[in-house]
């Protein structure tokens, strides 16, 4: 059975018709791209998979089970932004109190837990407007795991970071999936593809399951396709 399954998810922005046919499935340990131009439906996909948005037409399961009320997606996904959803003025550890309310499994996270591996724990007394663009990366991951979900929906988690600061990310992604999270990542760089095991184009608002090893010319031809 399938952790995550959005079938027939459709979305539109007054008159304009964004998504009208999105069909998506991933396992556990899994992470599936999802890329496409600019405007094709890519954060309005993820910010519906997250229950910020409500579809207009389709149905999203969890665990087999339809998701209905915000309550199984808290439980379920975990979303980062493109843009830093972080309290510039409060510090990272201030931050990190208003996602977990258990201030025992916050103190595990940060010092044995994924907190730990991210290396928020070196950062907790900074101020968050202070941070790089990576440093605020890992912490707003940090913050999207705070309930221990088993999905983590990333929309261009490279954007604005450094060649170390993508590593970085993409070193903790790879752990995610190890430990058998389920990751939806919306890309334009295609280096981010090598962590996908699935990766889906989406054009006119329909969705299209494509090969995982196209690069170059021959993505870009599937993704205009």
């Amino acid at each position: 059975m399938e952790r995550l399954q959005a079938v027939d998810i459709a979305s539109s922005y007054g008159k304009k018709k964004v998504l009208c046919g999105v069909n998506i499935t991933a396992d556990a340990g899994q992470c599936v791209g999802i890329v496409g131009t600019n405007g094709c439906g890519k954060s309005t996909l993820l910010n519906i998979l997250a229950g910020l948005r409500k579809a207009d037409g389709g149905e999203i399961y969890f665990d087999g089970n339809r998701a209905q009320g915000r309550q199984l997606f808290i439980r379920y996904a975990g979303y980062v932004p493109q843009e830093s959803s972080l309290i510039p003025e409060l510090s990272v550890m201030d931050n990190l109190r208003l996602w977990y309310t258990d201030a025992a499994m916050l103190g595990q996270s940060l010092e044995q837990g994924f907190l730990k591996a991210l290396g928020v724990d070196r950062m907790c007394r900074l101020r968050a407007g202070k941070l790089s663009g990576g440093m605020k990366k890992r912490v707003s991951i940090g913050c999207a795991l705070a309930g221990d979900p088993p999905i983590l929906l990333l929309d261009e988690p490279d954007a604005a970071l450094d060649l170390p600061g993508k590593a970085d990310i993409r070193r903790y992604l790879a752990m995610y999936k190890q430990m058998g999270g389920t990751v939806l990542l919306a890309t334009h760089d295609e280096i981010d593809l090598d962590l996908c095991d699935r990766v889906f184009a989406l054009n006119r608002g329909v969705s299209r399951e494509i090969d995982r090893n196209l690069r170059g010319e021959a993505l870009l031809n599937q993704i205009k396709e």
